[in-house]
């Protein structure tokens, strides 16, 4: 086999590993979601969305609830912060890694999920213990069971993808893709889920989402450069 093979084969295998982690991630975090179900505006509350153990029955409430997980939380924080903890993780700075990880524990838009996050985050990274020639992953693991950081799933997703050289724009869409469709079948109740009105409202938000990744990218790309020079 030439050498150009089998680099191909290695890409290859690599890719498929990344896919197959990344579907453990989010297969994992969509479980879980379900167990806890989810409730959408609660006008008592400051925070936009709020686990409960009921499910969304009326559409206008589930449409409500998507657009906004998808304007305040999926477009400004996940995506960003999947997007940054892989740049940070190819540049081996675990730091900036932690620093990240903390600034999410203070985002109030993502309260709700925390203790979701941080478990299913924390479980990935025992997949990945193994890895020991990959020191950022290491240190993160340590920081993240000594209580420095949480171990949030979408910064864990983002390193996922960085140690397997998975594309960022691929991994950006498959991360929405599922997380939106975990999120309408843990509102709407399994039942429903597959309803035709339901499909549309979520049909509708995935059709977004190119658009979305592409405006991603080199904000954080701009974003990582511009601390680079400050720093």
């Amino acid at each position: 086999m030439r050498p150009s093979e089998n680099n191909a084969r290695a890409r290859s295998t690599e890719s498929g590993i990344a896919q197959s982690e990344a579907e453990n991630l989010l297969g994992d975090f969509s479980a879980l979601l379900l167990q806890l179900g989810v409730r959408g505006i609660s006008p008592a509350s400051t925070l936009p969305l709020a686990p409960a153990s009921e499910h969304i029955t009326d559409l206008s409430a589930l449409q409500t609830f998507l657009d906004t997980y998808f304007t305040q939380i999926l477009l400004p924080l996940e995506l960003p912060a999947i997007a940054e903890a892989c740049g940070r993780v190819r540049r081996g700075e675990a730091r900036e890694l932690i620093a990240l990880d903390r600034q999410l524990d203070g985002e109030a838009r993502l309260a709700p999920f925390a203790s979701a996050s941080r478990k299913i985050g924390a479980l990935q990274l025992q997949r990945l213990k193994p890895l020991r020639d990959e020191r950022t992953v290491q240190r993160y693991l340590c920081a993240v069971e000594s209580g420095q950081a949480g171990g949030w799933h979408t910064l864990v997703y983002g390193l996922t993808l960085a140690v397997y050289s998975f594309p960022l724009r691929q991994g950006l869409l498959h991360y929405a893709r599922e997380t939106l469709a975990g999120l309408t079948r843990a509102a709407a109740g399994a039942k429903n889920f597959f309803d035709p009105d339901r499909q549309d409202i979520l049909r509708t938000l995935l059709a977004r989402l190119p658009e979305a990744v592409e405006k991603t990218i080199p904000a954080c790309d701009a974003a990582l450069q511009g601390k680079v020079r400050n720093q």
